[in-house]
């Protein structure tokens, strides 16, 4: 596990956000940004970088962080904790989402930040990591509260985001409306309408097609590779989902149907349902659309959410947030493959205990990259002001995961290593080339 070296480095990025505790974790989690440390310091061991370009990079080049007031609904002002961590720009302008969750914190944000740097890496697009979020309950809010909050944290942000600084887009309670106003406010400040500020935007607005199903559709390119590599058959392959947002509903659907998977279980944060013989997934898809929630689709039985993650079942995707597999719970998962969907899903500890039970982990640099991939895709259509046709962004996306896959799969077998240190081996060599390549200024 993590030396007390990075564990102190850990402890010197923490913030106490104005008003709000620091996130209790489950018994088992590991701190997001130690875990990031963590999984650096391996993948530059077996590198041999220099303890000089560890340094450069293990930094991160800005931590923005801020507390602004939004007027709420009943007229009183809030104030709200916000962050952008950008952690490193040697291959080109920081991306990365912004989510709105009670959980955000500095760590967790600058872990996500970090991960998206080699996970650009990894696919091969030229950008660096970054990551934003608030400290909020966007399901206690109204439409007009998030979006004076969208804007006031908009606002603060844009000295420090732009097409060629630092590229938002959506992730965990955010959307393409939220893109949306982000890019409206961004563009307001400028006096002229940038589309490349963000992606994830709504079609009429710049976005790109295909970028909804993007990272799901990443998800299973990559599960269908490592089925074909395990003589695995995904006809009537069992697959559980943990997670029914935009990533892991579109995981089941696709699994379901251009796969032909059997999904038995799907869980989201109010709960989850389970199906022997497999869900109709189009029709809990319309239910979630209706009541906001998976329980309570008449078509399944309700299951505790920690026990749909040991259901014994083909493939296990984690699509909702990190630390949910760990060494409290490891040695029950009954998957063949863990697809993670979710960022930091897998605990190091974990880790160890899946890979002695032979359970083959997909790492989420790789896994997951689907959407950052294709928001490539549209930031390139934006600058450019020419689009293409979702038949040409679903071919490309296929190349580039398919392409990325067979990368990390020789870098394990020429190493003798698993996916996961396969893949942030590629991604911390390709940016600390980059970055030594550059020099330093002066």
């Amino acid at each position: 596990m993590p030396t007390k070296e990075l564990s102190s480095r850990c402890e010197s990025l923490k913030l106490t956000p104005v008003g709000v505790a620091a996130p209790e974790r489950k018994a088992g989690a590991v701190d997001p940004l130690e875990m990031a440390l963590y999984q650096l310091r391996v993948a530059s061991e077996r590198l041999g970088i220099s303890q000089d370009v560890f340094n450069m990079l293990r930094r991160f080049e800005r931590i923005v962080t801020f507390c602004f007031p939004v007027r709420m609904d009943n007229g009183q002002i809030e104030l709200f904790q916000g962050y952008r961590v950008l952690h490193n720009t040697s291959r080109g302008p920081g991306k990365g989402g912004i989510r709105y969750s009670p959980a955000v914190d500095v760590n967790e944000i600058a872990a996500l930040a970090m991960w998206m740097t080699w996970k650009c890496a990894v696919v091969d697009i030229p950008f660096g990591g970054a990551k934003g979020g608030v400290c909020c309950d966007p399901r206690q809010m109204s439409i007009g509260e998030i979006e004076r909050l969208t804007r006031r944290y908009t606002f603060e942000l844009s000295p420090f985001i732009g097409p060629d600084l630092d590229v938002p887009a959506p992730d965990m309670n955010t959307n393409e409306q939220t893109m949306a106003w982000i890019m409206d406010t961004y563009s307001m400040g400028k006096g002229v309408t940038v589309l490349g500020a963000v992606t994830g935007k709504p079609l009429v607005l710049g976005g790109s097609h295909g970028r909804n199903q993007a990272t799901g559709r990443g998800v299973m390119h990559i599960v269908n590779e490592a089925m074909k590599r395990q003589k695995m058959r995904t006809k009537n392959a069992r697959i559980v989902v943990q997670g029914f947002g935009n990533v892991g509903r579109n995981v089941a659907l696709i699994a379901h149907q251009d796969y032909g998977m059997k999904v038995i279980a799907v869980a989201d944060q109010y709960g989850a349902v389970f199906n022997p013989k497999g869900l109709d997934v189009e029709a809990l898809a319309a239910h979630v659309e209706r009541s906001g929630r998976v329980p309570g689709f008449s078509e399944a039985e309700p299951i505790a959410p920690a026990d749909l993650l040991e259901l014994e079942c083909d493939v296990l995707v984690p699509a909702a947030v990190e630390n949910q597999i760990t060494i409290a719970n490891a040695d029950r998962i009954r998957c063949r493959i863990l697809a993670e969907a979710a960022n930091g899903p897998t605990t190091p500890e974990a880790d160890e205990i899946l890979r002695q039970r032979g359970i083959l982990i997909l790492p989420d640099i790789l896994t997951n990259a689907g959407g950052v991939t294709v928001s490539y895709f549209e930031w390139v259509q934006d600058l450019q002001s020419f689009f293409w046709t979702e038949q040409q962004v679903n071919e490309q996306l296929r190349k580039i995961m398919v392409s990325a896959f067979e990368r990390v799969w020789n870098m394990a077998e020429r190493e003798k290593c698993d996916l996961r240190t396969a893949a942030l081996m590629i991604g911390v060599k390709t940016v600390a080339e980059a970055t030594e390549r550059r020099g330093l200024y002066p």
